[in-house]
């Protein structure tokens, strides 16, 4: 018996069996929505948050500032709120309400502002004002080492080392970053794979940043080939997802999803592994579902 920060990995492996006819490819999506506070995010949350405590760069009475699209905010929240510490998350006001109102049961609080961009401008500014410790996702290196202790460690276990094509969204870069640290340094030949929107869509939890905005933690070199993705699609696959395969999961789990299909339709033989970022439930007052 553990308390719930144990429950935080390990998420199983599902094989996706309805969209492709070629037995020597195999597609398995990784759960992160089993995760706690539903997301991939509880990994990097409890890294950044333990890893600050155990360096004493916060306390106890520490007041914790960060800029979220949604699934690290939750996180953060549910994290914080273990630790008993004092958290202001700063969100797109386009964020589903679902995603405030799971912060603030969590007892952060939320400040809402225009965008992405904004946000992150806002939480650095009160930052160095000295006031708040900011975590910092987008820099921190505990947030990409969380998938070099986790995530890759369990994909190279669950896949007992075949996998040959490794597929995540890129929006910190975080997971994508760390898994492809672990996984390249047991077999350099794993081919990874990076989702970004294509110029003209929107597609919560990947984005295509600014250069001025891009994430200090990400190396384009640890990637190997980066597909972008059409709102369209990435909303057809997680509808298709759901109501094939029983993966409720959102928009940035589809369009990782559709660049899984690209990559299976590319290849003779191999295995593939997704990130299922985080649960549907989170996106049902958008129109993702209807």
């Amino acid at each position: 018996m553990g308390n719930l920060i144990d429950t935080i990995g390990n998420t199983p492996l599902v094989e996706i069996t309805s969209f492709h006819d070629n037995p020597n490819v195999k597609i398995f999506a990784k759960m992160e929505g089993n995760n706690p506070a539903g997301s991939v995010k509880d990994r990097a949350a409890l890294n950044m948050i333990r890893s600050a405590l155990e360096r004493g760069e916060i306390t106890k009475n520490s007041k914790l500032i960060e800029a979220t699209s949604g699934n690290t905010g939750i996180a953060l929240a549910m994290i914080a709120g273990l630790y008993g510490l004092d958290l202001e998350l700063v969100m797109p006001s386009t964020s589903t309400r679902e995603r405030t109102l799971t912060m603030e049961a969590y007892g952060a609080k939320v400040t809402l502002l225009e965008s992405m961009e904004v946000c992150r401008d806002y939480a650095e500014e009160k930052a160095a004002a000295g006031d708040y410790f900011i975590l910092n996702q987008f820099a921190n290196p505990d947030n990409y080492g969380a998938h070099i202790k986790t995530t890759g460690p369990e994909i190279w276990r669950d896949t007992a080392g075949k996998i040959t094509h490794f597929v995540s969204a890129m929006g910190t870069t975080g997971t994508i970053m760390g898994c492809s640290m672990f996984l390249k340094e047991k077999n350099p030949a794993i081919q990874i794979i990076g989702c970004q929107p294509t110029e003209e869509s929107s597609i919560p939890g990947i984005r295509r940043w600014p250069v001025a905005y891009l994430p200090k933690i990400f190396d384009p070199a640890r990637v190997d080939t980066v597909i972008d993705i059409a709102q369209g699609d990435a909303t057809a696959r997680a509808r298709e997802l759901v109501r094939k395969e029983g993966i409720f999961a959102g928009m940035s789990t589809g369009g990782a999803f559709h660049a899984a299909l690209a990559v299976a339709h590319g290849i003779e033989e191999g295995v593939i592994v997704f990130i299922a970022c985080d649960r549907g439930d989170r996106y049902l007052s958008s129109d993702l579902f209807t």
